[in-house]
């Protein structure tokens, strides 16, 4: 393709207590002629397992090779030695050397390499932030593993770069000549979304339906995506999910104690200062429930609970 991890919530006593309340050998030389003990005398000696000496024949000391039926461990290349040379020096706090060991493995293809490079300029970890550089190098992943089978791995931080490039395009990068483009951000996120299955994609692909951001506003098919997303135990999308079902909207039917357990779950995730929203939305979806709402909030809750942890 060219451009042009959540994890399930297990604090079920902290979640409903809210509601509730507010893995031998045999010896080599027969002398039979005098000029033969000469060459016995040269041939290595060796000893049996009862300490006594004997002698090797010349294809016994030739090294062992293994069966061909036996596989061979597969030799490490050396862009994957770099690559973990990088990271190594990255955990040490030597930066300057586990970005060069990186940017090495990253010019011959290392997708990991890559994606590792852009998320330190993206976040500015222990460099300068440069965006530019982020989006460079999330595109080469995104145009060379575009089509790499998901489940993997390597897929995982392959749809993570599609939604770093997703996030890029809604705002734009004036300094890399890219130019803000909600619909080609929309198209980073369905393709993550939809052929991944990645549940941060999802939750921004929904995001967009429902602010009509890129496209025609489509509460229906946001509630969609939010729902996938939730249910892989991404609190933004619980959260954005738990305030669609309290006040409804078109084609989506109002669903207020649903809301607040989803509400309530997303508020377990939330321990980051950004996450500040989603506990003001539960608090307030909370106060404003009624006795029964907030009693099936609860049967909801203590029901996907159970069942998230099959």
């Amino acid at each position: 393709m060219i451009l042009g991890g959540t994890t399930k919530i297990t604090y079920a006593g902290r979640a409903a207590g809210r509601l509730g309340r507010s893995a031998g050998a045999r010896r080599a030389c027969a002398v039979v002629l005098a000029g033969a003990v000469a060459a016995c005398l040269s041939v290595p000696l060796a000893h049996a397992f009862d300490g006594t000496a004997q002698t090797l024949q010349p294809y016994e000391t030739q090294p062992m090779t293994p069966p061909a039926n036996v596989p061979l461990a597969p030799a490490v290349r050396p862009v994957d030695e770099a690559f973990r040379t990088g990271a190594q020096a990255l955990r040490a706090g030597q930066t300057a050397k586990g970005i060069d060991a990186l940017g090495y493995a990253a010019a011959q293809g290392h997708a990991m390499a890559q994606w590792k490079l852009g998320r330190i300029y993206a976040d500015g970890d222990g460099v300068k932030r440069d965006d530019a550089k982020a989006f460079d190098y999330f595109s080469r992943i995104a145009n060379t593993h575009a089509e790499d089978y998901p489940g993997t791995a390597q897929s995982r931080f392959v749809a993570n770069a599609f939604v770093a490039l997703g996030s890029y395009y809604l705002v734009g990068i004036p300094s890399a000549g890219v130019k803000r483009d909600a619909g080609r951000a929309r198209d980073m996120f369905s393709y993550a979304a939809s052929y991944f299955g990645d549940a941060d994609a999802q939750y921004h692909l929904g995001k967009l339906y429902l602010d009509g951001v890129g496209g025609p506003r489509d509460a229906r098919n946001a509630g969609r995506w939010l729902t996938l997303a939730s249910q892989k135990g991404q609190f933004q999308a619980q959260a954005t999910l738990g305030q669609l079902l309290l006040r409804g909207d078109e084609g989506v039917p109002r669903q207020p104690a649903r809301g607040l357990m989803w509400l309530t779950l997303a508020r377990d995730a939330a321990v980051r200062p950004e996450d500040k929203w989603v506990v003001a939305l539960q608090e307030e979806a909370f106060a404003d429930a009624t006795p029964d709402e907030r009693e099936k909030a609860l049967a909801y809750l203590e029901t996907w609970l159970k069942t998230a942890k099959r």
